[in-house]
């Protein structure tokens, strides 16, 4: 294996862990196996154990396992959502030119990566059909970029279970979902998704992170509560990454022992999962300053009425586009 790419799959790892989650391409380079062939299975796995909600639609690829549709989700008056409008995906840089082809027959206009710049430094830019308008809207990461490649990179088992272990691994979680409601920098961006979704010039629009599901398990569980989808049934779609994302996982905290990075690459697994407890952090949050998911709206992201308005009619059956 040539030097370049050896160092570039390094850096993939450590970037896709510092925001919860490693693509199973780190792990195939490190057992040896095709990272296509690592995917695929990590996909068919994934979209086996899907729970059968009867909406929940995904985009099976060879390169990346959390790509959903949002469509298909009832509204607490019964209205649904409409397919093929609104897109979920962790990273698409590792899609091969099948794959690439999946995502041009989705007509996409916008694709929303909200990777900062060192997880695109070190996990490669998008690779998407010609005529996407590409958009960077990074979220900060807190400085867990920094801790957990501090953390890796020391192969110490010690120094990784005073970085990680005794739930300093899921304050850090719950730290960044703090963030999305106190930090106004991250504020801005998913307003800004939101007003790209309301406004049909920009649809059908994909936004991702690395893994697709921190910063973009809260950009989809703002957007379903904004049309009006229940709580509960937003929290069931938030914590589906763990069913798509659950053996590419393994894989990788299989990779990091054998490749000698970790001895108990089981600290890593808050980062990696999503959880209630994480998404309530931010929940408990917004009520804090707030009050309420409609003044997080209102006052927190800047949305006002018509544009959330406008927002259920082109996501909901029933309304006009």
């Amino acid at each position: 294996m040539r030097a370049t790419h050896i160092r570039r799959t390094a850096g993939a790892v450590i970037s896709a862990v510092a925001l919860g989650t490693l693509p199973s391409v780190a792990v195939a380079e490190a057992t040896a196996q095709t990272a296509a062939t690592a995917q695929r299975d990590a996909a068919t796995a994934a979209a086996d154990r899907r729970p059968g909600t009867g909406t929940v639609r995904h985009i099976a690829l060879q390169g990346a396992v959390n790509v959903r549709d949002l469509g298909g989700y009832r509204t607490d008056q019964g209205r649904q959502m409409r397919y093929g409008q609104v897109y979920r995906a962790d990273s698409l840089s590792e899609l091969t030119d099948s794959d690439v082809a999946t995502l041009a027959a989705l007509d996409l206009r916008t694709v929303v990566d909200f990777r900062v710049p060192l997880e695109v430094e070190h996990d490669g830019a998008d690779r998407l059909p010609a005529g996407v308008t590409a958009t960077s809207r990074s979220v900060n990461d807190l400085g867990l970029y920094a801790r957990t490649t501090e953390a890796i990179g020391s192969k110490d088992p010690v120094r990784q279970q005073e970085m990680l272990g005794d739930g300093r691994a899921e304050e850090l979680m719950r730290s960044i979902y703090r963030s999305f409601v106190t930090s106004p920098e991250s504020r801005s961006r998913f307003a800004a998704v939101l007003r790209d979704i309301a406004h049909r010039e920009q649809s059908p629009l994909l936004y991702h992170c690395t893994s697709g599901k921190d910063r973009t398990g809260w950009m989809s569980y703002l957007l379903l509560r904004a049309v009006g989808v229940p709580s509960d049934t937003a929290a069931r779609d938030f914590l589906l990454s763990n069913d798509f994302r659950r053996e590419a996982d393994r894989r990788t905290r299989d990779g990091l022992r054998r490749a000698g990075l970790m001895e108990n690459p089981d600290l890593l697994v808050p980062l990696q999962e999503v959880r209630m407890d994480y998404l309530d952090a931010a929940l408990d949050q917004m009520d804090d300053d707030y009050g309420s998911l409609h003044g997080y709206l209102r006052e927190g992201l800047g949305l006002d009425t018509a544009t959330l308005a406008k927002l259920r009619a082109r996501l909901l059956r029933g309304g006009r586009a």
